[in-house]
């Protein structure tokens, strides 16, 4: 069953281009820059799909992981976007990889270059529906089944213990059936009530010290089987502390 909540549409988009890498200093940026396929940092790659928010793209080449760096992503002749990005998520598929880019800095300028490209190339039905922020489909909204699934980060089935305290007051135990780093999948004994804050605790195995966290409830829905299955939303993309339960 896929849970999902995807509150900005993503476009695919499938061609190549030119993407561009600032040259930074330090030991580690040198590394990964040696990977890169050209001298300039220039790569071609193809981009798979983009909204506001980020972007998935295919390389030959590698990316730097676990720190933010700065690229230029060449859309067409007309439009390039400048960002400070997060790859938030990485997979090498026959020898290709495989990355979900966040854009942890994007100014409004920009924003709107990829709304005039998505307009020009790739015109939906329906162009005031173009990255609007808020846009979720009924099946999204109930958490559906059939949603076809682009989040910028990759949810990982994972199981952890947690406890939760809601800003009313209410406290509950309750169990991890999925993670990412904007979200988590929580089954707990009692439906939780939508748009609630939660202020939340993850067990983190051979750690004394939990992992911490905050988040709004996003949907809640009955499981014949486990009790009741929960979205939640985190305040905040928490990359270092998804790193942290994946090395548990």
């Amino acid at each position: 069953m896929n849970y999902n909540r995807r509150r900005i549409p993503r476009w695919q988009i499938n061609q190549r281009v030119l993407l561009s890498v600032e040259r930074t200093s330090g030991r580690k940026a040198a590394v990964w820059r040696r990977q890169l396929a050209q001298a300039a940092d220039e790569v071609y790659g193809q981009l798979r799909d983009i909204n506001c928010v980020g972007a998935q793209v295919t390389l030959h080449a590698a990316l730097p992981l676990e720190t933010m760096f700065k690229i230029r992503l060449q859309l067409s002749h007309e439009y390039t976007i400048e960002a400070r990005v997060w790859a938030a998520w990485h997979k090498v598929v026959n020898g290709s990889n495989h990355y979900g880019l966040y854009f942890n800095q994007i100014k409004d300028a920009d924003k709107d270059k990829i709304n005039r490209f998505i307009c020009t190339f790739y015109p939906s039905d329906d162009p005031r529906n173009e990255l609007k922020l808020g846009v979720v489909d009924a099946e999204e909204e109930k958490g559906g089944d059939d949603v076809n699934d682009h989040r910028i980060f990759e949810r990982f089935k994972k199981e952890f213990s947690a406890w939760f305290v809601g800003l009313d007051g209410k406290e509950g135990v309750a169990q991890t059936f999925d993670v990412s780093a904007k979200g988590l999948g929580l089954v707990t004994s009692q439906g939780l009530e939508s748009n609630c804050n939660l202020e939340i605790w993850l067990d983190v195995p051979n750690s004394t010290d939990p992992l911490y966290t905050r988040g709004q409830v996003i949907w809640s829905k009955l499981d014949g089987k486990d009790g009741y299955l929960n979205g939640i939303e985190l305040e905040r993309a928490d990359l270092m502390g998804i790193s942290r339960l994946l090395r548990a």
